[in-house]
């Protein structure tokens, strides 16, 4: 018996990019109406917003999925997949951001990174992967 499929997604538009950039903007507006700040040191500021505008018009996702046929992963227009039987094991390292990054090993012994935002949460990513009968090793608080 084959286990269930691990699902993951994660959407571009979300409140907490909307409630970001909005309160930025607020704060630039503020600062030009009451300290009469250069409007070209606003838009430098403003200019910091613009990829999270473009993720929020978008409507970018992200996600893995992990399956009968493999692991398949997606982010915006980059795409990918490893088989089963390709994969010796899943690396997931803690940044000192206490970020979780996410690497397949291959057993030819090449490294598929996956993107940041397709990795899910850690310990439901690790307890999928263990269904799945695939380890994961995982390494804390490294610098690369």
């Amino acid at each position: 018996m084959t286990p269930a499929p691990y699902r993951f997604t994660r959407a571009g538009r979300s409140w907490t990019g909307v409630v970001s950039v909005a309160v930025v903007w607020a704060l630039v507006a503020a600062a030009w109406l009451r300290w009469d700040i250069s409007p070209w040191i606003g838009a430098v500021l403003l200019a910091f917003t613009l990829p999270a505008l473009w993720d929020l018009w978008r409507g970018t996702t992200a996600g893995l999925r992990l399956d009968d046929s493999g692991l398949h992963w997606h982010s915006g227009r980059r795409a990918g997949h490893a088989a089963l039987d390709e994969i010796a094991h899943m690396r997931l390292v803690t940044r000192l951001d206490l970020s979780v990054r996410a690497a397949i090993v291959l057993t030819s012994g090449r490294k598929l990174r996956l993107p940041a935002e397709a990795t899910p949460p850690a310990q439901d990513f690790e307890a999928a992967l263990t269904t799945w009968g695939i380890t994961a090793q995982r390494h804390h608080f490294t610098a690369l």
